[in-house]
């Protein structure tokens, strides 16, 4: 039965398991679940977050990175820094609860022992240097965006840690801050877009450790769209209840509850393949649908060994960069908005199915898994 967001945020609340594992494909509403949950928990009462906000529900997605900004200092191209917003998010962290040491350890454990961020005192913005090992380092580096991700993530599971922490007391006098204790709800939303296997492991591994040490009430939702990541939180915790997130053409929702890792549960090429014939033939092809596309193409080019899933359009009639451009403009996972690309045309629509037939018919893999059916 499909759903309004907010009546799934309503279950999420309303489920008495300890932890809620989400699967959904990318474009299926992740993050927009992320918000209506919030809001459903702590609306939200003027422009800035409040205090009693984030002290009932913790969250972490990609509204939490956008507190984070970069000065590239285009005159000089020199001091280049990131910038923090001014909000109660990164105050509480930073300032209030002295959490940027872990933060740097954390980071580091994630990227590179060499790459160190330093934070202003006013803890308003943040500088890296690459240390090269001897007495010479780099100042002002800009970072990537996937290790700026790293970064922002650090920053929460910093706080995270001290948060489990205290609540384990179970006595709140004896607690060294009471500003947790109305705290009932951590929902993180997809921390792993940027980490190579062995780093998604081990930050599955360890969130999932960090989990099983909370002994208070403390109930935890995360939502992925990565196998690996889904299948190692799915290993490791073993007290959950398991969901896959859907988005329909009509703009509603379902989640259902499913047994197994997402090899088991989920069919994982199969349901996008599924999908993606569902949409051609009802002439329903979304921005999203290339979305869907490109993690089929990623995943078989995986499976099969090649190094860029691109490789799979070498078997596309004629010129195969309009097609990759095409697939890449459309499933870019956040643009500028002046880079904002327009919903697809009839002839992109008819590509989707080039594309989708190019795997089915060209691959044996594909051929394999039809005939086994």
């Amino acid at each position: 039965m499909s759903k309004t967001l907010t009546e799934i945020a309503q279950h999420l609340k309303d489920t008495p398991k300890k932890v809620q594992l989400i699967y959904a494909f990318n474009g299926s509403g992740k993050t927009r679940l992320s918000r209506e949950f919030k809001e459903l928990i702590a609306p939200k009462s003027d422009e800035e977050e409040t205090d009693e906000q984030q002290t009932r529900v913790l969250y972490y997605n990609a509204f939490t990175e956008d507190l984070f900004y970069w000065d590239n200092d285009l005159e000089g191209d020199l001091e280049r820094k990131l910038k923090i917003q001014p909000n109660n998010y990164t105050r509480w962290v930073l300032q209030e609860q002295g959490q940027d040491q872990n933060a740097i350890t954390h980071f580091q454990n994630l990227t590179s022992d060499k790459l160190t961020p330093y934070f202003n005192p006013e803890f308003s913005e943040v500088t890296f240097s690459f240390e090269r090992g001897n007495e010479e380092r780099t100042e002002n580096v800009k970072i990537s965006k996937g290790e700026e991700s790293n970064f922002v993530w650090s920053i929460f599971y910093s706080l995270l840690e001290q948060i489990i922490a205290v609540l384990n007391v179970l006595d709140p006098s004896e607690r060294e801050t009471n500003q947790y204790d109305d705290l009932n709800f951590v929902f993180i939303d997809d921390p792993v877009s940027s980490l190579d296997e062995n780093h998604l492991i081990e930050l599955a591994v360890n969130l999932a450790g960090l989990i099983k040490s909370s002994g208070s009430d403390l109930k935890f939702i995360i939502t992925t769209h990565n196998p690996l990541f889904y299948n190692v939180l799915y290993n490791e915790l073993k007290s959950k209840t398991c969901y896959l997130l859907q988005r329909f053409e009509d703009g509603t929702f379902a989640l259902e509850e499913r047994h197994g890792d997402s090899n088991k549960s989920f069919s994982y090429h199969l349901y996008l393949k599924q999908t993606l014939e569902k949409a051609i033939a009802d002439n329903q092809i979304e921005k999203y649908h290339f979305t869907l596309l490109r993690n089929l193409y990623e995943k078989t080019a995986g499976f099969l060994g090649y190094q860029q899933w691109g490789d799979l359009l070498d078997t596309v009639p004629g010129d195969k960069e309009p097609y990759l451009k095409r697939i890449i403009a459309f499933s870019s996972h956040r643009t500028m908005s002046n880079e904002e690309v327009a919903e697809p045309t009839e002839p992109e629509k008819q590509t989707v199915k080039l594309l989708l037939d190019n795997l089915i018919n060209n691959y044996g893999f594909w051929q394999e898994r039809e005939q086994n059916g």
